[in-house]
Formats: C-alpha cells, sequence, structure tokens
C-alpha cells in the first residue's frame, strides 16, 4: 500500500463536507469519456484494483482514485486547454504528489478513440499481482 499523506486532516470539517456534496454532484454530472473509463475500472475490473470516482482529497476533487496504490487518474477535457487551467492543474497536481499520490492524466480522446490503450498505460502503474484492501 502506499505511503499517503492525508490531505483531509487539514481541511475544516465543514468545508470536507462541502467537498464530499460537491464530489457527489461531479458523480451525477459525469463526463461521457468519465462513463466510459468507469465502466472499465469499477468493480476491481482492472488488475483488482478498486478505484473510486470522483473522490475529494484536501480541496481537490480528482477523477479516479485507487487509494491502495496511491494512484490517481484524471481525465481532461477542453477544460484544460488555457494556459491558466493548465497552471492550475500543474499546482494541484504538486500538491497531490507531495502527499504522496500518483497522477496520471488522460485525455477525453483518449479514453474515447483507444480504452485498451488508456489501461494498459494504467496498468503499468498498478501491481502486477493484483490488490487487496
Amino acid at each position: 500500500m502506499a505511503r499517503i499523506f492525508s490531505l483531509e486532516r487539514c481541511l475544516h470539517p465543514r468545508v470536507m463536507a462541502r467537498m464530499t456534496d460537491f464530489a457527489r454532484g461531479l458523480r451525477a454530472r459525469q463526463t461521457p469519456a468519465e462513463a466510459k473509463l468507469w465502466r472499465a475500472l469499477r468493480d476491481r475490473r482492472l488488475l483488482g484494483a478498486k478505484f473510486r470516482r470522483q473522490v475529494p482529497i484536501g480541496g481537490y476533487v480528482v477523477d479516479f482514485l485507487c487509494h491502495e496504490t496511491g494512484l490517481i487518474v484524471e481525465v481532461d477535457g477542453a477544460t484544460h486547454s488555457t494556459d491558466a487551467e493548465r497552471a492550475h492543474d500543474r499546482r494541484r497536481e504538486a500538491v497531490l504528489r507531495r502527499a504522496g499520490y500518483t497522477v496520471l492524466r488522460v485525455t477525453n480522446g483518449d479514453v474515447r478513440e483507444n480504452l485498451d490503450g488508456v489501461l494498459r498505460y494504467l496498468a503499468l502503474h498498478l501491481p502486477r499481482d493484483g490488490c487487496d484492501v
């Protein structure tokens, strides 16, 4: 299991409650690419790894998280295309990496057009012998 620093302890309980509500809303409004990737990841379908979707971590919500390995998967669409948005993503990613997470980014197009390739890429960052909770 990955050694992860808990960012949640850094937030006020009311802030965490708002983040949880926000994440629930994101799960209800997932993009088609997120839905497609979720169908491939859920129920331990990728090397036995348990993924959760739209997970609050500190002041952020990540698209997919395998907590037992510390692997975060972000599915990027058009909202990650400007210089300001990319700079925000880099800052966010740096915070998550310092807390011990591995952050992988894939695009909506990659998921739509090459899901098998995306899954092979993710599998490279998971234990070969599967994951146990």
